[in-house]
């Protein structure tokens, strides 16, 4: 802030940018890796303080949060935090993209059919993949779950991830799309406060997945506080900022059994344990 500043003729007293107008325009007005666009947001909000003293209006100038509206103009983006539901059917995955993490949500709905499974999103062939294998793995837990098996022959299942202008891909929803399955399927809602990551294979196993360090910092931002996570990537959170660490409740997921029970505690489902569930 200290070169705006200078840039823009102002003592450091003529203005102040709060906290949280700081962080709103990081999280309302930016969107990339670096901080370039970061620093022009900055410099908007100096011109304007600086043209506001040049006219007289006032000696010094305070900007805080609801003031970035008349500055910079109304928020760019907004938080998918906002988008969540609690109904039966979505869960809240975590992704890594050029930018750094962001959260997906996986929305799930059934309509009569015959078993067909459709993917909507922009989704790449590994996440189409992962959604495909979650359906099976449903499939497969029907009895755990309290499905009747028959009734995936007379319905047709649509698996969608929103915000689908934007290209998705990477092995890293498996768990998700699982949970979300299994939440439309047993009719329970998945908590509100959990995100999560990791893939699964067609035993039931979650595997580790890259980006845990953007993913947390992700969720988060987002104003969730519990992250489910492969047990295998639990030394990846050494990398994770120490007061995000201490902010965030980890769950370590060793099978999607594991990520049901935390996830939709309500199930009342009863798992085999997984050392028999894989023999």
């Amino acid at each position: 802030m200290r070169r705006q500043l200078e840039a823009n003729g102002l003592l450091e007293d003529q203005c102040e940018l709060t906290a949280d107008a700081l962080k709103a325009i990081v999280a309302e007005y930016t969107r990339e890796a670096g901080v370039r666009q970061l620093e022009c947001e900055i410099g908007r909000a100096m011109r304007h303080a600086a043209m506001k003293i040049a006219e007289a209006f006032a000696e010094a100038v305070r900007i805080d949060a609801p003031d970035l509206d008349a500055i910079p103009g109304p928020a760019r983006f907004e938080s998918e935090g906002a988008l969540r539901s609690s109904v039966a059917g979505v869960a809240t995955g975590l992704a890594w993209t050029p930018a750094g993490g962001d959260i997906l949500f996986i929305e799930a709905t059934r309509v009569p059919g015959s078993g067909k499974l459709t993917l909507t999103g922009q989704l790449g062939d590994v996440m189409k993949e992962s959604a495909q294998a979650a359906f099976t793995l449903v499939k497969a837990r029907a009895a755990d779950l309290g499905i009747a098996p028959a009734v995936f022959e007379s319905i047709d299942l649509h698996v969608h991830i929103p915000a689908d202008a934007i290209p998705k891909d990477g092995p890293s929803a498996g768990v998700a799309m699982f949970i979300a399955l299994a939440s439309l399927f047993t009719d329970r809602t998945v908590r509100h406060d959990v995100a999560m990551t990791g893939e699964i294979s067609l035993r039931g196993l979650v595997l580790p997945v890259d980006g845990i360090k953007e993913k947390v910092l992700a969720a988060q931002r987002a104003g969730l506080r519990t992250v489910l996570l492969p047990q295998r990537n639990l030394k990846d959170l050494r990398d994770v900022p120490e007061s995000a660490r201490l902010a965030m409740k980890f769950i370590a997921l060793d099978t999607v059994d594991d990520a049901i029970r935390a996830a939709l505690p309500e199930t009342g489902v009863r798992f085999a344990p997984a050392a028999a569930r894989l023999a």
